[in-house]
């Protein structure tokens, strides 16, 4: 076992600083996520970032949404991935360093990692350090020719990459339709940052859902088993075990619906009724209906998602679609 996998199995994350311990991290993301909840529902139209989700709770609740019915995004992209990932990893140069931002159980990379033997170095980053340490200490032990560096970090801000990448080449890894939690501006500027951040010789590989049907769009964010219910609700959970909240959970409807002017699924809590919750030492007044805005999903087409990788200096280098219900990978090199 190499120094990294001991690194994750002993937790000990790696950050823009180096080597910190859990408890160090955690000190610094509660700050963060106190002051975007304040700023959140503050707000005139209330709203939370979606990576707030993703505590070990909304992750082990993720991993479940994935395997409903309705939620065709990660089986399709999984279906799409292992039919194609012999020509993606024909694309990788040897002794590359794979970089994956929201790595979440990394179950997809595998097939990533089974086609192409030759990447010497995998980089997962994510904002939970539970999944993270669990998905890297489980792969560092099924592929012990390959250095697991992860780096608990906020991929939608600023990083550094583990020194496990300096020198290599790099291919980023963006899979699970997750660009789409981006407005457009948002998306740009994060494409911009990954180009920075991986180098201008880099590639990227984006999973992207393309446009269907709203009924099928919609179930798949809220499903008749009321995973996703779940799954949004325990961001009020997080926030008062975490932030010394009061938030009656009964007191809120999960809502998914199809905005078709934004070409996006958005998902709301709605207050039932007229109330004041206290959080992160301050109270916030919900009016009866009111919505509480936690994720948006946007959706493509080919055309749409090629002009934006192209704002941000990405040309798509290789596309592939899957069998219905469609979703994209789509392979970007800098085109600056």
């Amino acid at each position: 076992m190499d120094v990294h996998s001991e690194q994750v199995i002993n937790q000990k994350l790696v950050s823009s600083a180096g080597i910190v311990d859990a408890t160090e991290a955690a000190a610094s993301a509660e700050n963060t996520f106190a002051a975007d909840v304040i700023s959140g529902l503050s707000a005139r139209h209330k709203h939370l970032p979606p990576k707030y989700f993703y505590d070990a709770a909304g992750s082990r609740l993720f991993e479940e949404i994935c395997r409903i019915d309705e939620y065709y995004v990660t089986r399709s992209e999984t279906v799409l991935l292992g039919n194609v990932a012999a020509q993606v990893a024909t694309g990788i140069p040897d002794g590359a360093a794979l970089v994956e931002f929201g790595s979440g159980d990394s179950a997809k990379t595998r097939l990533l990692l089974d086609a192409a033997p030759q990447l010497s170095t995998y980089v997962p980053i994510d904002i939970s350090a539970d999944a993270l340490c669990n998905a890297s200490a489980r792969l560092a032990r099924d592929y012990p020719q390959l250095s697991v560096a992860p780096l608990v970090a906020d991929f939608t801000g600023h990083f550094r990459l583990p020194a496990a990448a300096d020198g290599r080449p790099r291919i980023g890894f963006f899979p699970g339709s997750t660009i789409g939690n981006f407005d457009g501006d948002g998306a740009v500027r994060f494409l911009r940052s990954v180009r920075q951040g991986l180098g201008m010789h880099a590639a990227l590989l984006v999973g992207v859902d393309l446009i269907k049907d709203p009924s099928t769009l919609v179930a798949a964010y809220d499903d008749s088993l009321g995973v996703t219910a779940r799954f949004n609700k325990n961001l009020l959970t997080r926030i008062n075990r975490e932030l010394g909240g009061d938030f009656d959970l009964d007191a809120f409807d999960h809502l998914a619906l199809w905005n078709a002017e934004h070409s996006r699924v958005e998902m709301h809590l709605v207050s039932r009724k007229d109330q004041i919750v206290n959080a992160a030492g301050n109270a916030f007044a919900f009016r009866k209906s009111e919505r509480l805005h936690t994720e948006n999903s946007h959706k493509f087409s080919v055309a749409m998602f090629t002009r934006l990788a192209a704002e941000a200096g990405w040309s798509a280098d290789k596309i592939w679609i899957s069998d219905a219900p469609r979703v994209a990978m789509f392979r970007l090199v800098c085109s600056e």
